[in-house]
Order: structure tokens, then C-alpha cells, then sequence
């Protein structure tokens, strides 16, 4: 691994099940991330997801990049446009620097309307674990 490095992408299908198991996974049992039509009287057209679901998804991208001895050591994440069911968000990264056994990747996750997901991820990878 090396600083410029660039992550294939990672084409994530947001389905309903995924919103809403996430939710149930993450005990976030807020109405907007599993009614419908509660979500519609709360101003949102549908459903979406939430940011536990979205933090696993992008530990999930660097693992499955850098492979399963990977440790997270920091994810730190800011949401912006929603993940409505039906769409596609797609994860990229960048290794920004390298230190020894531990990348910062920066990570973006976009889909149908924009910017969903931005951050950076800081990952330890023991020898001979980089993808």
C-alpha cells in the first residue's frame, strides 16, 4: 500500500432490506428508517438509511480491500445526500499517507442525488495483509 493508492470501487444496491435491516442490526428503530409513510409525514419522499449502516458499509469497504486482518483504528464519517431504496451508492477511496502497518484512506460514497458519505478511515494492515 502507498500514499495515491486508489480503492476499486464498491457498488452498494440500497433495498429497502438493507435500510431496514440496518436499522434493526443498530437498534435504531426511528419511524424514517423503516415507515414509509411515516417518513413521507416527516418530509422525506421515502425511507433511508441510516448512519450505523453506513458506518459498517464503509468498514466493510476498507476491509474487504485490505483484507480480514485489517483493523479500524478511526472512522470518522459525515453524511450528506440520504440513501433512498432503489438507488446505488458507490464507494471509492484514496490512501492519503502511510505510516509503517496503518493507511488513512479517504473515502467517498455517492449516489443518485449526490454526495451521501465523506470521511476518512485510518486502518492498520499487519504484513503482508494489504490487498
Amino acid at each position: 500500500m502507498r500514499a495515491g493508492d486508489e480503492l476499486p470501487p464498491l457498488e452498494v444496491p440500497i433495498t429497502r432490506t438493507l435500510i431496514v435491516a440496518g436499522a434493526i442490526a443498530s437498534r435504531d428503530y426511528q419511524d424514517v428508517h423503516h415507515d414509509a409513510e411515516l417518513a413521507r409525514q416527516k418530509g422525506s419522499p421515502d425511507i433511508f438509511m441510516n448512519i450505523l449502516t453506513t458506518n459498517g458499509l464503509v468498514g466493510r469497504y476498507i476491509t474487504d480491500h485490505f483484507g480480514p486482518t485489517a483493523v479500524l483504528r478511526r472512522v470518522a464519517i459525515r453524511l450528506g445526500a440520504p440513501n433512498y431504496p432503489g438507488d446505488t451508492m458507490v464507494l471509492t477511496g484514496k490512501v492519503e499517507e502511510v505510516d509503517g502497518d496503518t493507511a488513512t484512506v479517504r473515502i467517498a460514497g455517492a449516489n443518485g442525488i449526490g454526495r451521501h458519505v465523506t470521511g476518512t478511515v485510518t486502518v492498520a494492515v499487519p504484513a503482508g495483509g494489504a490487498g
